[in-house]
């Protein structure tokens, strides 16, 4: 039976096979072409990729030969080494980095893919394989995005990813919403998510959270597929990358939603 660890392990395995792939036949004028990402170049992103990749096995390995997490200094770096390298370097560099992580929690045993803990050096707390797995496939689904619509706007987030960062999307309020924004305007808004049929409530309050549809009638609708939630709360919906099929009644705009949810 496939547990979550198994599911993250076997996404982030097809999304490194998929997106090594794409990155290894980037020209040299894609390389240096704007991301979907701000302010980043596609080697900008595939860099922060690789390098998150390093820090992430370290965590894992210390995990296993019981050392602590790696330390802010350690992160520091592998950034700046990464920073430094050239687009091409970083073309070559990525798929070799993120090969050994993927590999490393394929290498993990049933038992320890159930009951193992992971410092993972943010979090107030060691996580399971699961959660860990899960916190990189989703920085991990994010950004493959953003390489993927530099090329073809029309690009979704991979179904596999999206399937499992939905369980985490509210999570990501905490430090990606930004109410205030709104000036301090409040609304309930119904999520319908048009592929799914599954509804929920978005509260627009300080802070944002998100719940069980209520029986009663909200301030307004917001009408999407589960892809297309998933990045505008990642602040990955803006108008380029908007399909005609998103709609929103009520008193809140989808460039209001847009102002909450900024990215990062």
């Amino acid at each position: 039976m496939s547990t979550r660890a198994d599911q993250a392990i076997a996404a982030l395995r097809k999304g490194h096979d998929d997106l090594s792939a794409l990155v290894a036949g980037l020209t040299p004028e894609q390389l240096t072409g704007p991301s979907a990402a701000d302010e980043w170049d596609v080697s900008q992103v595939v860099s922060h990729l690789g390098s998150g990749a390093e820090i992430n096995l370290e965590a894992v390995q210390a995990s296993l030969e019981g050392r602590p997490a790696p330390e802010f200094e350690f992160n520091k770096g592998v950034w700046a080494r990464w920073d430094g390298m050239t687009p091409q370097e970083r073309q070559a560099e990525f798929p070799v980095a993120n090969q050994r992580l993927v590999e490393a929690y394929e290498a993990l045993t049933p038992e320890q893919r159930e009951s193992h803990k992971i410092d993972v050096g943010w979090m107030p707390e060691p996580v399971d394989v699961a959660t860990s797995a899960l916190l990189r496939l989703t920085e991990y689904g994010y950004h493959d995005w953003d390489v993927r619509a530099a090329l073809d706007p029309s690009a979704a987030l991979a179904p596999e990813a999206a399937a499992l960062i939905s369980d985490r999307v509210e999570g990501l309020f905490g430090w990606i919403a930004k109410p205030a924004n709104l000036d301090g305007r409040t609304a309930d808004l119904l999520v319908q998510l048009t592929d799914t049929g599954e509804t929920l409530t978005l509260h627009l309050t300080d802070p944002v959270t998100l719940g069980a549809a209520p029986a009663g009638p909200l301030d307004g609708t917001l009408s999407l597929t589960l892809e297309e939630w998933l990045r505008l709360a990642a602040g990955r919906l803006k108008p380029a990358y908007t399909s005609s099929s998103v709609s929103i009644t009520g008193p809140i705009s989808l460039d209001d939603l847009r102002a909450v949810f900024p990215g990062y």
